[in-house]
C-alpha cells in the first residue's frame, strides 16, 4: 500500500522537504503498522534536516506521532490491531501517513487523551518526565527549590512549567520575548526572564538571594550555556539537553571545580526509553499526569502536511509557542 511521506534527499534548509509517496509493507517481528492521525514537530527534525545530527539519506523525518495500530508483527503482545497508539521512536519516519516501524517505543493511547494530544505530547513529555524526574542534581530536588528552564514557552518548557509546579518546585523560566515570558508564568513558571533584554544569570542570582539554583536545564545550548553555570549553587547540575542556537563548545573541569564542584550531562530521551519496559514507566507517568490535568498540552500551532517546510521555517524562526503538529 501506498503513503504520503516527508523526505529529504540531502541535508540543508526546509526547502529540502519534498512529499513523496513510499511503498509501506507488512511488519517483521518486532514491528507493527500504524496509520497516523498527527504528528508531531520537534526542534530535533531541523537538526536532522540540517546536517547536525547527520543521517544517511535519503531520510524520512519525525519522531513522533499518533494514530491506529493497523497490523503487528511476530512478538508483539502489548499492542493489537484497532489500538489507538502514540510515540516518541527512533528511527525518524513519523511525517507519514502510514509506516512500519519498531513497536518497542509505540505504547497504548489512553481513550481519554485526543489524538492530537498524543502526537503533541510524547516526545516533549517524556523528554520532561526523564529531566524532572531522573536528571537530578546530587542532593536531590525537594518542594520549594529553585530550577532554572530556558526555552521555557516551548514545547517542552510550558510542559515543564506546569509538572515542575505540581512537584512543588519554583521554576525560573527563560525565554526571547515578553509575551513568551507571560505565557510561561501562565503556566506556571515561578518567575520568567526575558533573556533578549536582561542578564538571565543576575536576574536568577537576585531571585534566589545569591544562591543560585541546584539545576539548569538548558536546550538552547551555545548561547547560554556560560550563564547557566553561573546560575549554578554549589554541587549544582548543568544538563544540557538540545543545541537551539549550535552545540556547548568544550568545557574545562576547571572552570567546574573553581564555580564549586559542579557537574554537567548530556542527556538524550532515548537512553532513557531504550527498553520496552522504561518506555512503558515513563509513559503511565505522563499519561497519568495529564489526565490528572496537572499538565496541559499546549497546541499552538498545525500545519497540513503538505505545508512541511513553513513548519520548519517557523520553528526555526523562534515563532512557535508550544507544541506543533501535522495534521493529516
Amino acid at each position: 500500500m501506498m503513503s504520503k511521506a516527508v523526505r529529504i534527499d540531502r541535508h540543508g534548509g526546509p526547502e529540502e522537504l519534498k512529499i513523496v509517496d513510499v511503498e509501506v509493507g507488512e511488519p517483521g517481528p518486532g514491528e507493527i503498522r500504524i496509520r497516523h492521525k498527527a504528528v508531531g514537530l520537534n526542534f530535533i527534525d531541523t537538526y536532522q534536516r540540517s546536517g547536525l545530527y547527520p543521517f544517511q539519506m535519503p531520510l524520512q523525518l519525525g519522531m513522533e506521532a499518533s494514530g491506529v495500530v493497523e497490523a503487528v508483527g511476530e512478538g508483539v503482545v502489548h499492542l493489537q490491531p484497532g489500538d489507538r497508539a502514540a510515540y516518541a521512536s527512533q528511527p525518524p519516519g513519523a511525517y507519514s501517513e502510514l509506516r512500519v516501524m519498531p513497536a518497542k517505543n509505540v505504547c497504548k493511547l489512553p481513550d481519554a487523551i485526543s489524538f492530537e494530544t498524543g502526537a503533541a505530547m510524547m516526545l516533549k513529555g517524556l523528554t520532561t518526565q526523564y529531566l524532572l524526574k531522573k536528571t537530578l542534581p546530587v542532593e536531590g530536588l525537594q518542594p520549594g527549590d529553585f530550577i532554572l528552564f530556558h526555552a521555557a514557552a516551548g514545547g517542552v518548557g510550558l510542559i515543564a512549567c506546569q509538572w515542575a509546579k505540581a512537584l512543588g518546585l519554583q521554576l525560573i523560566g527563560t525565554a526571547g520575548s515578553d509575551a513568551k515570558c507571560e505565557l510561561a508564568l501562565e503556566y506556571g513558571a515561578a518567575h520568567a526572564i526575558n533573556y533578549s533584554t536582561e542578564n538571565f544569570a543576575a536576574r536568577v542570582k537576585e531571585i534566589t538571594d545569591g544562591k543560585g539554583v541546584k539545576v539548569a536545564y538548558d536546550s538552547v545550548g551555545k548561547d547560554t550555556w556560560e550563564g547557566s553555570i553561573d546560575c549554578l549553587r554549589p554541587f549544582g547540575l548543568l544538563a544540557v539537553f538540545g543545541n537551539g542556537s549550535g552545540p556547548v563548545p568544550p568545557i574545562s573541569l576547571g572552570t567546574l571545580a573553581s564555580k564549586g564542584s559542579l557537574y554537567v550531562t548530556r542527556p538524550t530521551l532515548f537512553t532513557h526509553i531504550a527498553t520496552r519496559e522504561s518506555t512503558q514507566a515513563m509513559a503511565d507517568d505522563l499519561f497519568a499526569v495529564v489526565q490528572s490535568g496537572a499538565v496541559k498540552i499546549p497546541i499552538d500551532q498545525r500545519y497540513a502536511l503538505a505545508d512541511v517546510q513553513q513548519a520548519h521555517r517557523d520553528l526555526e524562526a523562534r515563532k512557535t509557542t508550544g507544541c506543533t503538529i501535522l495534521t493529516l
